[in-house]
């Protein structure tokens, strides 16, 4: 098991004196494009986990640390069930709709019935569960803290397969996302990799490498692959702590493209371009095809950005203090911002139909739309 460095607290630790860097203040927007709230719930605290919620089938998963788990109708907000897992959680939510999947501190998978909210069955793997799970086809597919990744059965919780490497002696101790796409597995690993890993089997497609360890101690050599992989059409896209950001050829891993910059929280993409937010809270538009730099917003220093979402006209994303900024796709200019509940938005923005999802860590949902 490696040892754990918290990614955020990295920079951070280095600014933190009387005549350090000081997070940026917000200033008055001179105009702002409408937001809407489409509806609200609560689930519950998150505590130090980052639990993301899941969309699949009409309904909105969300988990807190205490155990509880609900579903929302994903247009009204109307709580369908609630339960209480039993234990505290760590990772989640996964679902395709007919089940979801949980994980605890001490490597327990939790299944329940998606449409009631029943108990299905429970397993176990390596260590502790960060990530949310990955439910595709018949599989449940769960990473552990270890670098290890379980294919479960979705039926009975039973190993299909496992799929395991050694990591470095210090790793960024944040939920690294996996993504199922083409009858592959794209996940990030500490050290800088990026696997593709077939799902029939759990056999090796390719491993890339998103960036290289640099430096003299431990800590400098920390460069661990953040967030989830984008897949998008050709290309596969990961980005790296204390790293490089790059866009690698989806069937054989070959590297299309890379530029160095040091994220916690991953990307994303759309059409035209790739954006990202650095460790240092600037946001960041490259082109898609070949990486050059479109626009850079540096005017949310240190605030503890999340990874981009695309919404067409604009690019939401969250902060440390519960603000969702809306900046404009195609020159990053600052054009909205929403206010929630003033705690950390740490989990990724998950699209809804016309407009996306926020938890933040005091565990309330927004379902927000700018249209």
């Amino acid at each position: 098991m490696p040892r754990w460095v918290l990614a955020g607290a990295l920079f951070l630790a280095g600014c933190s004196g009387s005549s350090g860097p000081k997070m940026a203040e917000l200033s008055e927007l001179p105009a702002s494009i409408p937001v809407r709230t489409l509806w609200q719930a609560s689930v519950g605290d998150a505590g130090d986990a980052v639990f993301s919620p899941a969309l699949a089938a009409g309904g909105v998963y969300a988990a807190a640390q205490d155990g509880t788990i609900a579903r929302f109708d994903s247009v009204t907000g109307k709580e369908s069930w609630r339960v209480n897992a039993g234990e505290e959680l760590s990772g989640g939510v996964g679902s395709d709709g007919a089940l979801l999947a949980v994980g605890t501190p001490e490597g327990e998978v939790i299944v329940l019935d998606a449409r009631s909210g029943e108990a299905r069955w429970r397993s176990r793997v390596s260590s502790e569960v960060l990530s949310a799970p990955v439910l595709t086809g018949d599989l449940v597919i769960v990473r552990s803290g270890d670098s290890r990744v379980f294919a479960l059965d979705a039926k009975d919780g039973k190993r299909r397969w496992l799929y395991q490497r050694s990591s470095p002696a210090l790793s960024v101790r944040s939920p690294s996302g996996m993504v199922a796409d083409r009858g592959n597995l794209f996940t990030g690993f500490p050290g800088g990799k990026l696997v593709a890993i077939a799902l029939a089997n759990g056999g090796v497609r390719w491993e890339a490498t998103v960036s290289l360890p640099r430096g003299a101690t431990e800590l400098e050599r920390v460069t661990d692959v953040v967030g989830s992989p984008v897949v998008a059409e050709r290309e596969v896209c990961a980005a790296a702590y204390q790293g490089r950001l790059g866009c690698f050829d989806a069937t054989s891993g070959n590297l299309t493209w890379s530029r160095e910059i040091s994220s916690t929280t991953g990307l994303t993409v759309d059409a035209r371009y790739v954006f990202a937010s650095d460790e240092k809270g600037d946001v960041l538009a490259l082109d898609r095809a070949g990486g050059t730099s479109i626009w850079k917003q540096d005017r949310l220093f240190l605030r503890r950005l999340t990874a981009p979402l695309a919404l067409g006209r604009e690019i939401a994303v969250g902060d440390v203090e519960g603000y969702v900024h809306f900046l404009s796709r195609d020159t990053g200019a600052f054009v909205g911002r929403f206010a929630t509940d003033g705690s950390a938005i740490r989990s990724p923005l998950v699209r809804l139909g016309n407009g996306f999802l926020v938890q933040t860590r005091e565990g309330n949902l927004y379902a927000l739309s700018t249209q």
